[in-house]
């Protein structure tokens, strides 16, 4: 089974007093190792890259590494494996960004399409294959038109699948026409971003989700994503609608805002983000504490429960 698979988290980034707080960033990591996830996503769109600098960057990766070794069980496991997030509209940059990255122990490298200057679906594919060129590690395609602007076409999609680099893909797209003839092609593994979708695209043999709701009742997504992969349909079904009022309340206004105000609901964060991001509403933050049932008990023991 490719690497590719399961349900892997897009760590947020934990901020206290404006600073990152590496010791809750561990502690996150190591909570999601102890659930069972498969893999870990670094300076994603959740982990809020474009308000970090480049050295905050740098070190929040290296702390999610050292962690995700040092979650490792037994002297012959693995570690957990870490994809990196690598954002950009400048292929020259990127290419030495993801040289750097190359000497380091990670799974892959997540990239979206170039934003704000939506390039053809030509320039798209020469900035992949440039991009994979430059990649000792494997590539997860990023395909997200309402962030970027642009979509990834199937055929270009399709064209990219043939660089040896290129094995999997973040399917945001929201076209069930393009998920299912990925699936069919089967050269590419594809990973639902929306949360929302898990089901459906696992229903259908995508290999697994990078699910930002995954922060929350981890252990549920896990066994969701075990449940179907073993044709346990019915349960499978079971706990999808369980999570799903979970999942719609945490996109209900930008992420990572719920996501972060219900994980310092439970004690693990801060509930603290970097302009223009703002933090969620009173009335989505008395809804998703509702949701985990910390509406009927105080915070100091919110926060001891977690």
């Amino acid at each position: 089974m490719s690497i590719f698979s399961g349900i892997w988290v897009p760590l947020i980034t934990p901020f206290a007093d404006g600073e990152v707080d590496h010791a809750a960033l561990r502690a996150l990591v190591r909570r999601y190792a102890d659930a069972g996830i498969a893999g870990l996503v670094a300076l994603g769109t959740t982990g809020e890259p474009a308000a970090l600098d480049a050295a905050e960057q740098d070190a929040v990766l290296a702390t999610i590494l050292d962690e995700a070794q040092a979650a490792a069980r037994g002297a012959d496991a693995q570690a957990l494996p870490v994809l990196v997030g690598v954002s950009g509209n400048h292929t020259a940059s990127m290419r030495e960004r993801i040289e750097q990255l190359n000497a380091l122990p990670i799974a892959g490298v997540l990239m979206a399409a170039p934003y704000y200057i939506r390039p053809s679906q030509t320039g798209i594919v020469g900035h992949f294959m440039a991009l994979a060129d430059a990649s000792d590690k494997p590539v997860v395609l990023y395909d997200i038109p309402y962030r970027t602007g642009v979509r990834l076409e199937l055929d270009t999609l399709l064209t990219l699948a043939a660089h040896p680099r290129i094995q999997a893909v973040k399917d945001c797209a929201g076209s069930l026409d393009t998920t299912l003839a990925l699936i069919r092609d089967g050269r590419l593994q594809v990973l639902t971003g929306e949360d929302i979708n898990i089901f459906n695209t696992l229903c259908l043999g995508g290999s697994g989700a990078i699910a930002a709701s995954a922060h929350l009742r981890p252990e549920r997504f896990v066994a969701l994503y075990r449940a179907l992969s073993a044709g346990r349909l019915d349960e499978g079904r079971r706990i999808f609608q369980e999570l799903a009022p979970l999942i719609q309340a945490l996109f209900a206004e930008p992420n990572p805002a719920p996501l972060k105000a219900l994980l310092a609901a439970l004690g693990l964060i801060r509930d603290e983000l970097r302009m223009p991001m703002t933090r969620a509403g009173d009335g989505l933050v008395a809804r998703l504490r509702a949701l985990e049932g910390l509406d009927r008990i105080a915070p100091d023991e919110a926060a001891l429960s977690a």
